[in-house]
């Protein structure tokens, strides 16, 4: 096992990884900007060692490759925790700790580099036999090439950057005229996005749903799936509220969907977590979308209701151990459910709201926070305004939102505004209730409830 691991991240999930770090009895190095020192946060303090990696922009901090790992080098530590976002899903990264004998809490450099794009990914899984939603074989040559798979296929579709993430990139076509606009827009914008502007082309599924698999590899041939993720509760291709398990899947598609996933990750020779992300249309079918070769922000819901700490399982994997159990023991128990907090203001299209959080308290009772925020925190300009997860479950999906609806009624945030009367009022929304949503749905809610 491993006695350092540097962790190459920031805030909430930095928190995450020293709470598992030093639940294994190992010591956690922490990278940190000067903005993340200055603002004093908790991890920081109960970490064994913390490395100054420069200016608040991540581009001169938390991105710099080099530096991160020679900051790794320098603190004697043998294995890095990349989190999520930053460099987690950078292949080049990866090597980089490979080749100075660091080893990469993560998949293989080549697994991620085929599964981090978008063309490569659907290539692969189709091969592995997993369901893909029809749309080009390869990367589009030119706008005339799209405007022919379209017409093939039929309309709406979508173009999508193959570097992409995060929603950008992104646009939907209902006809050969918004092909030629929209063609240019979206590689201009993957360009600046990603340094990469090259593009393919999908159905469009209307009303689809969000579901994802989480995975275990143990990088020589095995996997098992945790279940999966209900994710359709998203703002323009950002997820705000995740639950396990999903209120349409069933015990056999479950057991199909997680099967033909966790075959796919074995085939791979794929090492730690992932997840497979898969599109729900209405007759029901799951159609491949893409890979996560990364922890995921919404895994607590899973560990939840497995009683597996995925982070955990990722370290063992990386050193060795191999899958911390069989597929056969893998056993669901109640639901859980998350909600992500953020310094946002949902009146004013939910513009960032960095500032000092006066206060912060949550009831307890049923429920896990994870957060590296505590009174007099502040939220820095130059990240992500997330402020804390709140994981709720219970025995039942109903139990659960009452669990969550009670803390978040009982919560105390003073000092920024946050998005948590926005998560009470899609949890009492009839159709949240009864299961009756999907990727659109928070869109069509927001113009009224925001009104």
């Amino acid at each position: 096992m491993f006695h350092r691991i540097f962790i190459a991240n920031r805030g909430e999930v930095a928190a995450r990884l020293v709470r598992a770090c030093h639940k294994m009895g190992i010591e956690a190095v922490c990278a940190a900007s000067q903005p993340d020192l200055d603002a004093g946060y908790p991890y920081l303090k109960e970490a064994a060692e913390v490395v100054n990696l420069g200016p608040g922009s991540a581009a001169e901090s938390y991105l710099k490759m080099e530096q991160v790992v020679q900051a790794a080098k320098q603190t004697h530590c043998t294995a890095l925790h990349p989190g999520w976002g930053f460099l987690a899903e950078n292949p080049r990264f990866a090597a980089l700790c490979g080749e100075h004998g660091i080893t990469f809490i993560g998949p293989a450099p080549e697994v991620m580099d085929r599964m981090g794009r978008k063309v490569s990914s659907r290539i692969a899984a189709a091969a592995a036999g997993l369901p893909v939603v029809p749309g080009s074989v390869g990367l589009l040559k030119s706008v005339e090439e799209a405007i022919v798979v379209a017409n093939k296929i039929g309309y709406p579709v979508v173009l999508k950057a193959d570097a992409g993430g995060g929603g950008r990139g992104i646009r939907r076509c209902n006809s050969e005229a918004d092909i030629q606009t929209a063609f240019s827009e979206a590689s201009r914008e993957a360009i600046a996005a990603f340094g990469n502007g090259d593009l393919y082309l999908e159905k469009y599924l209307l009303g689809g749903r969000h579901i994802e698999f989480q995975i275990l590899g143990d990088g020589r041939g095995k996997a098992i799936h945790l279940g999966e993720r209900e994710c359709s509760i998203q703002r323009r291709h950002q997820k705000l509220l995740e639950e396990a398990p999903s209120p349409v899947i069933d015990a056999e598609q479950r057991a199909h969907y997680g099967g033909l996933s966790a075959a796919a990750a074995a085939q791979w020779n794929y090492a730690g977590a992932g997840t497979m992300e898969y599109l729900m249309a209405d007759d029901g079918k799951l159609y491949f979308l893409e890979m996560n070769t990364r922890l995921q922000v919404e895994h607590p819901v899973t560990e939840q209701i497995t009683g597996i700490d995925i982070v955990e399982a990722q370290i063992r994997i990386a050193a060795g151990e191999g899958l911390p159990c069989t597929q056969e023991e893998v056993q669901w128990s109640g639901h859980a459910m998350e909600v992500r907090l953020n310094a946002e203001d949902p009146q004013q299209d939910f513009r960032p709201a960095p500032g000092v959080v006066e206060e912060i308290s949550f009831p307890t009772g049923n429920i896990r926070v994870d957060t590296h925020i505590v009174a007099q925190s502040r939220i820095s300009p130059f990240y992500d305004s997330l402020l804390a997860k709140v994981i709720a479950y219970g025995s039942t999906r109903e139990e659960t939102i009452e669990h969550m609806l009670a803390c978040l009624e009982g919560a105390d945030i003073q000092g920024v505004p946050t998005t948590a009367k926005l998560h009470q009022s899609i949890l009492q929304h009839e159709d949240f209730r009864a299961g009756n949503f999907d990727t659109l749905w928070l869109g069509e809610f927001l113009k009224e409830a925001l009104i």
